[in-house]
Formats: C-alpha cells, structure tokens, sequence
C-alpha cells in the first residue's frame, strides 16, 4: 500500500504563469429587447416620416434603458435608408447599444469588438490558455479572432482547460 505523504498538495496550475482566457467574459450580457418597426409602416407597406417620426416620440424608451436593442422590420417592406438610423439615434440615450440583424450576428460583433480592444500586453511572452467549454454560445470565429490577435505575443497556446488542453502554438527557441 502506498504511504502518505505529510506534504502540502500544491497547485502547481495555479502557481504558474498559466494564464486563462474565457471568451464568455467577452460575451454581451444583460436585457435584451427587441423593436419591431413594422406596426409603424403606412398600410404595412411603407414608412411615411411624418407618422414614423410620431411613432418614435411616443416609444416608451425607459423600456430600452441598459438594454441591447435588436431594432428589425418583420413586414416585406421597402425601407428608406435613415429608417434604422433613426431608430437607433432615439434610442440611444438610453439603450446599451442598438442594432439591425440576429442575436447571433450581433454577439459575433460585440465579441469582436471586445477582442479587438482586448489588451494584450499583460499576454505578452507568458503561456495562454483559451478556455474550450462555457455557458455563452461562442460563435467559432471568436476563436480564431482571438488565436490571431495573441499569437505574435505569447509564449505558447493552449485551447480546453488545465486538466486536458490541446496545444495550439509554441513561440520556437531563438
């Protein structure tokens, strides 16, 4: 039988110079709203500015206040060039950020965004780890983004978690 060892257990991941990136720490959380501008079309069909402009003032924007608004047009409808603008100027004041497309093309773009503005220095000539699994829904290219942003800085790469990671790039000895 194998003896005890009177030694501390040591954590030897948390001791290291390992750092972990989680893309969920980048993912656009809270309320999220979305703005259907179609009840606002003249016969459904049409935006005519003057009852388009009276159906913005009398939007209740306190709904839209810290909220990621998604403004869209659920009717087949030619739409003017300003119509999105608009909307998302009034709501501006009070709303996280507005936009025009899916939740999906809009959490690739705030995570994009996060990444690009994402310092890197802290990174620089140290072992990364991007964390694999998660509680947001990664778009994959986040992924990527990111791999490409940190690798001319780090010492090496590693995609999972400590326990079972694979290795992605390791800066070759100079």
């Amino acid at each position: 039988m194998a003896e005890l060892s009177d030694q501390p257990i040591v954590n030897r991941v948390a001791q290291s110079s390992l750092v972990t990136l989680d893309l969920g720490d980048f993912y656009p959380k809270g309320k999220r709203l979305e703005l259907d501008i179609a009840p606002w079309l003249y016969e459904g069909l049409m935006v005519k500015e003057t009852e388009f402009r009276a159906h913005l003032a009398a939007l209740d924007l306190a709904t839209s206040r810290d909220a990621w608004v998604r403004i869209f047009c659920s009717a087949d409808a030619l739409l003017p060039a300003w119509t999105f603008p608009l909307v998302s100027l009034t709501l501006a004041p009070v709303c996280r950020q507005s936009f025009v497309g899916s939740w999906t093309e809009f959490d690739q773009w705030a995570i994009a965004d996060a990444i690009a503005h994402l310092d890197t220095e802290p990174l620089r000539d140290k072992p990364v780890m991007v964390k694999g699994c998660g509680q947001y829904p990664i778009p994959d290219n986040a992924y990527l983004m990111l791999a490409q942003k940190i690798q001319p800085l780090v010492r090496s790469l590693m995609y999972g978690e400590a326990c079972s990671s694979v290795p992605l790039y390791k800066k070759p000895k100079t």
